[in-house]
């Protein structure tokens, strides 16, 4: 293709919150962009009005029903987007010879093999898919070396780390005189509420981030700062930082979005409104800059930055998600899985927001040195994890 023709670009997950900004970049640079195709799982309707305005040559639903009744809207509309179903379809338009980037933005172990299959084709992969790197950190980054793939992270920290990196930076932070990496982290809706208070949060209230506009189950995982803990294990496999040089900070403004700390005592810092088309622009454009139609930062405005250590008896997640990178093996799928149940049956108010540390320190105690060197391997913990945690979830919700 020449250089001067649109990238295109296949949006794995496009009625999310991250795939919706994706396409408002889009949107703003018809001469750079197009879309080959979208994917969404059950919401048809949301990704008919997507369909429409950026006409993809396919459109991917995750289920039967969803896709028959897009089907039949596109053909009712004129449109010629081809509608397809299943694991299969979004490898296939993961990994589709047109490509050249993919956003991999479903949430997730859902997103696993569409992302593989990007990475392995050679794709520039904009990794918005924890579960990538936290269920399957080296095979994944083993199919990018293989396939020749371009990785760039999406995560408003680590595309901070990776902006605040050198330019040749190879994964080897002591030969690029990295002291440490320094993730930011709002402290989510009860930074400052009263311990004793945590035992009655609702999932409502665990929603409401204070910074941040995001789906439900990461806002809870923001609450319980989980996310952080799955960002740790991500820097760990992006950057190849080992957890000893990793270090959290909340900073509960969210404007300074990850940092990198030298050896001749320098930290570079990536700064900006909180806004996610910042990394989504700045890794599809990458190595150039482009307008993602954020308000520019007002320091003025802001006027304070604030950093504390976070505590980790309020946050008791994140230091099992450092436990769990620690052990290796098997542990941050089962940290993942067994989180995954637990939000969701806290979101379903069968337990409380204090279980849901307590279900996943059990499972972490079962998981043992258990190996995951393949992705059956992979999804074999992930499975295990989820029955441990389920049972956990009906003893707790027997006694409540």
């Amino acid at each position: 293709m020449a250089e001067s023709a649109p990238r295109r670009l296949t949006v794995l997950g496009a009625t999310g919150s991250i795939g919706q900004s994706t396409l408002d970049v889009v949107a703003r640079h018809p001469d750079r962009f197009e879309v080959f195709a979208l994917s969404a799982h059950r919401q048809h309707e949301k990704l008919l009005e997507l369909c429409l305005q950026f006409s993809p040559q396919y459109a991917v639903m995750g289920e039967e029903a969803a896709a028959d009744a897009l089907a039949r809207a596109l053909q009712s509309a004129g449109s010629r987007t081809a509608v397809l179903c299943g694991e299969a379809a979004l490898e296939d338009i993961a990994a589709a010879e047109p490509v050249d980037m993919v956003m991999a933005a479903i949430v997730g172990a859902a997103g696993l093999r569409p992302t593989l299959a990007a990475a392995r084709a050679g794709k520039k992969v904009l990794l918005a898919n924890k579960e990538a790197l936290v269920l399957s950190g080296q095979l994944f980054m083993d199919a990018v070396k293989a396939g020749g793939a371009t990785l760039l992270p999406i995560d408003s920290e680590h595309n901070a780390i990776f902006q605040a990196l050198p330019a040749n930076y190879a994964r080897s932070p002591g030969a690029a005189g990295v002291r440490r990496v320094l993730l930011t982290a709002s402290g989510g809706p009860f930074r400052t509420a009263a311990l004793d208070s945590l035992a009655a949060v609702t999932p409502e209230q665990a929603c409401a981030h204070p910074n941040w506009v995001m789906g439900r189950k990461i806002s809870v995982d923001s609450a319980t700062m989980m996310n952080k803990g799955l960002e740790v294990i991500e820097a760990h496999w992006l950057f190849g930082a080992p957890a000893d040089i990793i270090e959290v900070v909340v900073h509960p403004q969210s404007v300074i979005h990850s940092m990198v700390d030298y050896a001749d005592g320098s930290v570079i810092a990536q700064l900006g409104n909180p806004d996610m088309r910042t990394p989504i622009a700045h890794a599809m454009a990458w190595p150039e800059r482009i307008d993602a139609g954020v308000r520019p930062l007002d320091l003025f405005e802001i006027a304070r930055l604030d950093f504390e250590r976070p505590d980790l008896e309020r946050f008791p997640c994140l230091r099992l998600a450092f436990d769990a990178l620690r052990a290796g093996g098997a542990g941050p799928a089962v940290l993942n899985a067994a989180n995954e149940e637990a939000v969701a049956a806290f979101l379903d108010h069968r337990i409380g927001f204090l279980d849901i540390p307590a279900v996943i320190a059990a499972c972490l105690e079962r998981s043992g040195t258990q190996t995951v060197d393949s992705l059956d391997a992979v999804f074999a913990a992930d499975a295990c994890a989820r029955e441990w945690a389920r049972a956990e979830i009906t003893q707790r919700t027997a006694y409540r």
